[in-house]
């Protein structure tokens, strides 16, 4: 059994494959497998992870119809026979001493979760590149090369999660800041088997990390943050995320606020309650209300005024912990037409 298992889902990305693969082949830790779960890729994906399979018996390939993100990641978890599983996505890649660095971590403090980060110089660079028309599929990171003593690495173990955990924006001068679990990325930690291994994600919908991120926070883990930018997060400048209409952008987002109310209001206690409804519940519903601005059909319109009325029916709109949550359930009453509470 390999101390760490990696889930790999694979969808139309044999431009950045092998890359993605070289990186797990390139770890200082050897002690892995590699689970790619081909999600029908009609591209050439197949014939480079049979390739990469035949070279190294750590590559397992899972092979299955199109299913979206989420489905190809619940397919990958019951192959998965790792202590800790790390999530990466295909058109991503990691450092060499990411898994080195995370078991060295999880072992040493017992921990469920170690959050790392992701280079955050990297993506803007590319970013500026792809606007110029300039080169953006052989840029090495400067990162990629730095080497790290893993005994000498700064950490934060906490019990509490919800204390670190967040989609706030901080002012970038705040010392605290550091420590914190920004954003819901799957990718950016890894996880103990044993926590995640009943908790799947939501099948065919945009963001679900955050449903998914919610849930494991409910099981009260232990976590090591180490804010080391070992992940390499490529934007896909054509991609769904990026090019979905706004309206399935919302009915998405209002499917995790959905899911992840609903699992609070049944299991959280009142700290916890309190924490994701201030730190992730409005910050999410905010994202959705913003896309009504950018519909421009009175059936879209309609569609997103339903959702936000069956958000209204079960509470999810409830408790407005800020100035600018009230504000905006304001906004959304208005815009469904309900008195307010």
């Amino acid at each position: 059994m390999p101390a760490i298992s990696v889930i790999i889902p694979i969808y139309n990305v044999e431009k950045y494959l092998r890359r993605c693969l070289d990186s797990v082949l390139n770890q200082t830790f050897t002690d892995w497998q590699a689970i790619c779960v081909n999600d029908g890729s009609p591209d050439n994906s197949a014939a480079i992870l049979s390739e990469y399979a035949a070279r190294d018996s750590r590559f397992k390939i899972v092979n299955k119809k199109n299913g979206g993100l989420s489905d190809a990641r619940n397919a990958g978890m019951p192959h998965a026979t790792g202590d800790y599983v790390l999530y990466l996505d295909s058109d991503d890649f990691i450092h060499p001493q990411t898994m080195e660095i995370a078991y060295y971590l999880a072992t040493r403090d017992n921990s469920d979760i170690v959050s790392f980060t992701y280079d955050r110089i990297y993506r803007p660079q590319l970013m500026v590149r792809h606007i110029l028309k300039m080169d953006t599929d052989n840029v090495v990171p400067m990162r990629m090369h730095k080497k790290y003593d893993p005994a000498q690495v700064k950490t934060l173990l906490t019990n509490d999660i919800y204390a670190y955990a967040t989609e706030r924006a901080h002012n970038m001068f705040n010392p605290r800041r550091r420590w914190l679990v920004k954003h819901c990325q799957v990718w950016k930690n890894l996880y103990r088997r044993d926590l995640i291994s009943d908790t799947s994600f939501i099948k065919g919908i945009l963001f679900e990390d955050f449903p998914w991120w919610s849930a494991i926070m409910l099981k009260n883990p232990r976590v090591t943050i180490a804010p080391l930018p070992l992940y390499f997060y490529v934007p896909n400048f054509g991609g769904i995320v990026l090019s979905a209409k706004q309206l399935r952008i919302l009915h998405s987002l209002c499917d995790g606020i959905t899911d992840a109310y609903t699992r609070y209001k049944k299991n959280a206690n009142e700290y916890q309650m309190r924490k994701w409804n201030k730190n992730f519940k409005w910050y999410f519903i905010k994202w959705a209300f913003r896309k009504i601005k950018y519909m421009d059909n009175r059936a879209d319109m309609d569609a997103a005024r339903a959702r936000f009325v069956e958000l209204e029916k079960i509470g999810a709109l409830d408790n407005p912990p800020t100035c600018w949550a009230r504000r905006l359930r304001c906004k959304i009453c208005k815009f469904i037409k309900v008195c307010d509470k």
